[in-house]
């Protein structure tokens, strides 16, 4: 644990630091989001702070390499790890090329599409799918290619559309992150194998890159994230819940803690674990698309109608929307995870207190602070 919390401190740090440079650069460059009617920024701000969190991510594997502990891992806990970021770092660059150029949403969806077919050809994929009972079923090459693809592509979008707030995908990010390192160390500590994995190496990493940035992108942000980011932010979470499936069986992803042989929960996981810790910013997505085709526009058409604009409009303020979206995917990401390790009535009863606080202070604050209440917030 504590080479993860170095691992982890690495990360945050090197980000904030490389995100310094990175701002520079980005002013040099003319990567700067402009105001448009559709943002809640008020002022021109600087993109690229994707290179800073890949920064931070290649400096936390490099020092990972040369721990005590972690460095005697099994070879493929490293190989597939340096899979995952080169794939990182092909998908952030084509999320620089959008923040300087701003590609097409086509062209864009064709860098993510060479990044997952590169983890393909790392063997990073699903080969299996858990079931309930324990067992598994066995998926050929082609089938698990293709659930690859739509599992990435769908993360690294859902990420993508979430980053409207100053903080917001950063620390939804970040929480889904710390959740899975959960999950993976909690995972292999109960099957009894080594603590050492992928998943788990990514995650702490991950979530580091994500912490070391927010002190730049919390409102008022000096620094977007920009499609390098996002993009890259997405690849690696969903890429890590890959790693499962390829050092695991479904019999010991299926058992749960507390002495359970099978928790009917946990099968599921490797296969909707991003899924589950995005799922506000991935219900967001199926909404925009939803409400943008019966408009007659295409899903991929910009507007104000996602789920913090909502925030705003029922009277939070930025800061206080975004914590609010931490809150959900935190609720949400922690809750399965533990509802997956885990039985009984006390960790019912916590998510149960936890859903109870989440939606009091979703709907009751703007009530109790009505919105001109809430406007020194924002200054």
């Amino acid at each position: 644990m504590r080479e993860y919390l170095l691992v982890f401190l690495v990360s945050a740090a090197v980000t904030y630091l490389l995100t310094v440079f990175a701002r520079e650069i980005a002013i040099r460059t003319g990567a700067v989001a402009e105001v448009r009617d559709r943002d809640v920024h008020a002022e021109p701000i600087p993109y690229l702070g994707g290179l800073a969190m890949f920064g931070g991510l290649v400096a936390a594997y490099a020092v990972a390499r040369e721990l005590p502990f972690l460095s005697t891992a099994g070879p493929f806990v490293f190989e597939d790890a340096g899979a995952v970021l080169l794939a990182g770092g092909l998908v952030c660059g084509v999320g620089v090329l959008d923040d300087l150029f701003e590609l097409d949403a086509l062209t864009k969806l064709g860098g993510q599409v060479i990044a997952v077919a590169f983890l393909i050809y790392s063997q990073i994929q699903f080969v299996f799918i858990p079931l309930p009972n324990g067992e598994q079923f066995s998926l050929d090459p082609a089938q698990g290619a293709l659930l690859t693809a739509v599992i990435v592509v769908a993360t690294i979008n859902a990420v993508n559309f979430v980053d409207g707030l100053d903080g917001l995908a950063a620390g939804v990010v970040g929480i889904g992150a710390a959740a899975f390192f959960v999950f993976s160390y909690q995972l292999a500590d109960i099957n009894r194998v080594t603590l050492a994995t992928t998943g788990a190496l990514l995650s702490a990493a991950l979530a580091g890159a994500c912490a070391g940035f927010l002190p730049h992108n919390f409102h008022r942000a000096r620094l977007f994230m920009g499609d390098s980011g996002s993009m890259l932010l997405g690849l690696v979470l969903s890429a890590s819940a890959l790693t499962l499936t390829t050092q695991f069986q479904g019999t010991e992803i299926s058992r749960g803690g507390a002495g359970s042989d099978v928790n009917p929960i946990a099968f599921f996981l490797p296969l909707l674990l991003p899924i589950s810790i995005l799922i506000v910013p991935i219900a967001d997505l199926a909404l925009a698309v939803v409400r943008r085709t019966r408009a007659g526009r295409s899903p991929f058409a910009p507007d104000k109608q996602h789920l913090h604009h909502r925030l705003l409009e029922i009277g939070h303020s930025q800061r206080r929307a975004v914590v609010i979206m931490w809150l959900w995917a935190a609720l949400i990401a922690f809750g399965t995870v533990l509802a997956s390790l885990y039985t009984g009535m006390l960790m019912w009863a916590a998510l149960m207190a936890g859903t109870a606080i989440t939606i009091t202070l979703t709907f009751l604050v703007p009530v109790v602070q009505p919105p001109h209440l809430a406007v020194h917030d924002e200054e």
